[in-house]
């Protein structure tokens, strides 16, 4: 189609935008000679708006110049602001990246606020937890085992539960160590004197701590008595053997008693000395200690004890120690006498020794003259008087001899009131040998010492004295102590053959001259008196005539009672 001005169309009009619609509906209602007309009256509307347009500009070419420079000067603006966008996005990831930071720090902060609006709310709870170690020591010091044992288990399970809590887990090492302090008050309570009920309490108390099993509780609890045992007998005074002993024994009664009783209440399955007993037979061992220790004592302390009494009534509180522990099944009396047995015989021995000694001291040392005869019934020896244990007074014409017998006296004065019936012959023998090495003494003196006539005949004087006089009242005296002790000692007689033949010897080579008691005293021209005194005429002052002519009868008397004596033995 060609238009108006001679320009050929190329191709169909396109179609007409929303705003051109109204236009093109005008167009289609016009005709075709209008439509022809159209592009001039278009040309000249445009030429007519094109110098309307150069009038405004003209007129406001100001207006157009300002425009023009504000233009450039958005230009420069909008690259300035280009330049600036540029160096914002470059330092937008900085940005992000402290951004990032401060929330990070942020969430910390409001972390650590919640905490200490948590710690702030529940001040007084985490106060009262932290005071839980201080609570629980002050429980343990005033006794308040029961609750000082709650607050551990509370802290237990909160250990538990919170095992990654440092506070908690600070707080659970803190209680530990009270409840080792605990531990240690608890088994210091069973090292004192206290009873089955707080003894119960105790074991309670450990079995709630758990720090021990069932056999290392019972093993425990024993040496805690034990430890108490000891420490009472460590305070008994040693430096007297009858008093500590008596202290020994009656701790052992009565504690011992306790302790076993205690142990038995405490755990009452117990079936000591039994095949199945639970504890492995723990308090039969413990209980066979304890007696094996209470006799190791009386082992030891017995031989320092000097006086037979006291031995006997030792042996009476220990028998009497054995029978109460008997209730128990802990009679020891059969492990007693070879105990008190020794002990005797050492008694005995030493005594024996030490008469011996004495004997052997005033001989060497014993002056030979004349001492004045002890008068004395003639009937002390008689059969009424056959049980008579008093020394014969005609010994005191012999101070050897009297010490010695003093010291066999007081050995068997020790021995009476404890005398083992199984020792009879044992201890017959040791007196017997005391008796022999007199006897050897009293030879060696004779072999060893040059007499003169007097003295010699003094000297076998004694000898007599200690064959018809010594030997029967010791003889006499231990039959006091033992049924047939006079058989025992005599039977041993044989051994004293050496001083026997001395004395035969003696007798033959003395001639004695046959002086009526008339013809006793003779008076001499320097005043003085001859008198026959064993066998020997001696002058003497007539002062002491009287006296003097009294005492051979009085020693003819001595010999006759002597001699019934043995021949009563």
């Amino acid at each position: 189609m060609d238009s108006g001005n001679g320009e050929e169309v190329s191709g169909p009009i396109p179609l007409a935008s929303i705003s051109q619609q109204p236009y093109v509906s005008e167009l289609l209602s016009f005709t075709l000679d209008r439509l022809h007309k159209e592009p001039e009256l278009l040309r000249v509307d445009a030429e007519r708006i094109q110098r309307q347009m150069q009038e405004v500009a003209v007129s406001n070419y100001r207006a157009f110049i300002s425009g023009a420079d504000a233009l450039r000067q958005v230009r420069d603006e909008v690259s300035a602001i280009d330049r600036h966008l540029e160096s914002l996005i470059a330092e937008v990831p900085n940005l992000t990246n402290g951004c990032t930071e401060f929330v990070e720090s942020a969430e910390k902060i409001l972390d650590k606020r919640k905490m200490n609006q948590t710690l702030l709310a529940n001040h007084s709870t985490l106060l009262d937890l932290l005071e839980i170690p201080q609570l629980m020591d002050t429980c343990r010091r005033n006794g308040n085992y029961d609750e000082a044992l709650d607050l551990e288990a509370f802290v237990s399970k909160l250990s538990t539960m919170h095992p990654k809590n440092p506070v908690i887990q600070g707080l659970a090492i803190d209680v530990r160590q009270t409840t080792q302090s605990l531990l240690s008050q608890l088994l210091q309570k069973l090292q004192s004197n206290i009873l089955l009920p707080e003894c119960l309490r105790i074991i309670g108390y450990l079995r709630r701590i758990g720090v021990y099993n069932e056999y290392e509780m019972r093993l425990q609890f024993l040496r805690c008595r034990e430890a108490w045992l000891t420490g009472i007998l460590d305070e008994l005074d040693q430096r007297n053997p009858y008093e500590y002993l008596k202290g020994v024994v009656t701790c052992y009664r009565a504690n011992l008693f306790d302790v076993v009783n205690q142990y038995r209440a405490i755990f009452a399955d117990d079936k000591s000395g039994s095949e199945e007993n639970y504890d492995g037979g723990l308090l039969f061992s413990w209980s066979m200690h304890q007696i094996s220790s209470h006799l190791e004592i009386l082992k030891q302390m017995l031989p320092k004890i000097t006086e037979g009494g006291s031995l006997s009534n030792i042996l009476e509180q220990c028998m009497f120690c054995a029978v109460g522990l008997g209730g128990v099944g802990l009679d020891f009396r059969g492990l007693l006498p070879s105990l008190f047995e020794e002990a005797v015989l050492n008694l005995f021995s030493k005594n024996i020794a030490a008469a011996v000694e004495n004997f052997q001291v005033v001989l060497d040392s014993h002056r030979w003259v004349p001492l004045p005869a002890v008068g004395f019934s003639a009937i002390g020896f008689g059969e009424d008087s056959r049980e008579d244990v008093t020394p014969p007074p005609s010994l005191m014409e012999h101070p050897p001899l009297a010490v010695f017998v003093n010291g066999v006296s007081a050995a068997l004065n020790e021995l009476r009131p404890c005398a083992p019936i199984s020792l009879r012959h044992i201890l017959a023998q040791e007196l017997v040998m005391g008796l022999r090495v007199v006897h050897d003494s009293l030879l060696r003196y004779n072999e060893n010492r040059m007499l003169r006539q007097n003295e010699a005949t003094l000297f076998f004087s004694l000898c007599r004295a200690f064959m018809e006089v010594v030997l029967p009242h010791c003889a006499t005296c231990f039959g006091r102590c033992f049924s047939g002790g006079p058989a025992l000692i005599m039977d041993g007689k044989g051994s004293f053959d050496g001083l026997a033949r001395l004395l035969s010897v003696s007798m033959s080579r003395e001639i004695p001259k046959p002086i009526s008691n008339i013809e006793a005293t003779s008076k001499l021209e320097n005043g003085t008196s001859r008198i026959v005194e064993n066998g020997v005429i001696h002058d003497v002052e007539r002062k002491s005539e009287a006296a003097l002519t009294d005492q051979e009868p009085r020693s003819d008397a001595v010999s006759s009672c002597a001699d019934g004596k043995v021949e009563e033995s």
